[in-house]
């Protein structure tokens, strides 16, 4: 999402680091080139005004003169007002309220607010422990209701029983009745939504408020309108009274404007972002993060925290035994690359990493495609139970057979196989050397994720320390060891573990993650 606006702020803070002490012209120039990488992505232009202003005066004088390195000053002086535009500090669901809380969902059609209402509802359930009820007050929208059913059922969510000719404030009591006899911790209440803002829906809204008395109001609004996006929390802001904002489709390739500028002009928290069309993805919005992704920092924190519910410990565990006498199967294999789908893929890692913009040609050069993750596990699954667990037995015949059970060549699976066979020599070799394999593999499903607190590192971050040594922009906290040495696929990007890494290793030998030729 910010993508564009990162590679812009980094060329300008390349700039300046180099220089000794500068001058107001330097500053100055810098910003104009600030000014204008937030207008092209899209920021509300009062906010850029606001923002620059305020890194003018505290850039200009004596804070940067006396710096040590006043450029990398001007660099933390820009993360700082970054993370101010965004809004500080992160904002949860607010559930401190008598049971049992409503929560509201408002937005324009089309937005996304019945998909972010079954994620929210999702989250709430499975992380949260909390017993929901939705409820889809969308009586417009052809099929409306019947979605937010679907999505229930598929998501182990109950909704609220359909009935034929009930307006939006009927349902809206008739959902709060059955939550307070159901015994019911949160009502979610997906209201209708329009093509554009207009009289009789905001009269719906206000009606349908007066009638739950919600406690949370969350606008859900498409992180790719742009300063439209604005426009829209001010209209529901002022005529409903909005608590927060949920911003959807965040991996999308817009520029970032809406979630830069909707939290400053409103007054609103952005709390949550929408990161992809699974029923999981769906991230609490957290401010300093998005300013060290935004300025090339990475975000470790979050990929911990992603690490930490993707991976399973007591498999890790099971695993980890099994490795450290130097056993690795293709069933283990499969296991791994299971593992690092669910953490968004190389490319979504990576995108977390500190310092991988400045690499992004040759990250392009690689031609790195996350596809290979599910090809190689086809590949696996079209094996028969004693073939997983003992390759040496696969031949020509049988390679013919597993290439057509998942579709591909024959040669990729010879890639998998050739892989397969460098990782096992690997663990065999590191089996023998007591304690080794455990640091190797950190956390990759393959050890758990010892001694990393998630909510140390953002205390740590916020510092601009960071376990291992170095500030933040150098090198890479604990927590993600062994990226570097992936032959075949990511030429060029060796020692991106750094020193004593130890979560989220044992990614090294990975060999053909490249696209490679179409046949």
């Amino acid at each position: 999402m910010f993508e564009s606006l990162s590679d812009r702020l980094s060329g300008i803070f390349d700039k300046l680091t180099g220089r000794g002490a500068l001058s107001e012209n330097d500053v100055n120039e810098a910003l104009r080139e600030i000014r204008r990488a937030l207008i092209e992505a899209d920021v509300a232009l009062p906010v850029v005004r606001s923002f620059t202003d305020k890194v003018r005066n505290r850039a200009v004088g004596a804070e940067v003169v006396k710096s040590i390195t006043p450029g990398q000053m001007v660099v933390k002086i820009v993360h700082d007002q970054l993370v101010e535009m965004l809004g500080e500090e992160s904002h949860g669901i607010d559930l401190n309220a008598a049971a049992p809380v409503a929560i509201m969902m408002v937005g324009l059609q089309g937005s996304g607010k019945t998909t972010t209402t079954s994620k929210i509802a999702r989250r709430l359930t499975q992380r949260d422990k909390r017993k929901v009820l939705m409820a889809s007050l969308d009586t417009r929208r052809p099929a409306a209701q019947e979605q937010l059913k679907v999505l229930g059922e598929q998501n182990g969510v109950d909704t609220l029983p359909i009935i034929e000719g009930q307006g939006p404030v009927e349902i809206a009591k008739r959902a709060m009745t059955a939550a307070k006899l159901g015994g019911y911790d949160v009502v979610m209440l997906d209201t209708a939504g329009r093509i554009h803002i207009d009289e009789p829906l905001m009269v719906e809204m206000a009606e349908v408020k007066a009638a739950a008395n919600p406690h949370e109001i969350l606008l859900v609004a498409d992180a790719l309108t742009g300063q439209d996006a604005v426009n829209l929390a001010q209209s529901f802001n002022e005529r409903v009274g909005i608590t927060g904002i949920a911003l959807t489709r965040m991996d999308g390739d817009g520029r970032g404007g809406a979630a830069l500028s909707m939290q400053a002009v409103t007054g609103k928290p952005v709390k949550l972002i929408g990161t992809g069309e699974k029923s999981d993805a769906l991230e609490e919005f957290h401010p300093r993060r998005i300013a060290d992704r935004i300025l090339g920092m990475g975000d470790i924190v979050s990929l911990v925290e992603k690490a930490a519910e993707a991976i399973d410990a007591e498999k890790a565990a099971k695993m980890a035994a099994k490795m450290q006498k130097g056993h690795f199967d293709l069933e283990d294999l499969a296991e791994q690359l299971k593992q690092m789908e669910k953490l968004g893929g190389m490319s979504g890692m990576m995108g977390m990493l500190p310092g991988i913009g400045k690499m992004k040609k040759q990250i392009d050069a690689a031609n790195i495609d996350d596809k290979v993750f599910k090809r190689q596990v086809a590949i696996i699954g079209s094996m028969t139970r004693e073939e997983r667990r003992k390759p040496d037995i696969l031949k020509a015949s049988r390679k013919k057979r597993i290439a057509a059970g998942s579709g591909v060549d024959v040669s990729e699976v010879n890639k998998l196989l050739k892989m397969h066979r460098q990782m096992a020599d690997m663990m065999k070799m590191m089996g023998k050397k007591k304690g080794m394999l455990g640091k190797m593999m950190g956390g990759l499903g393959m050890g758990g994720m010892p001694n990393i607190d998630p909510k140390q590192l953002e205390e740590m971050a916020k510092s601009g320390q960071l376990p291992g040594g170095g500030e933040l922009p150098k090198g890479l906290p604990g927590g993600l060891g062994g990226l570097g040495g992936l032959p075949g696929g990511m030429p060029g990007l060796p020692g991106l573990g750094g020193p004593k890494l130890p979560g989220l290793g044992g990614m090294g030998g990975l060999p053909g993650l490249g696209k490679g030729k179409k046949k």
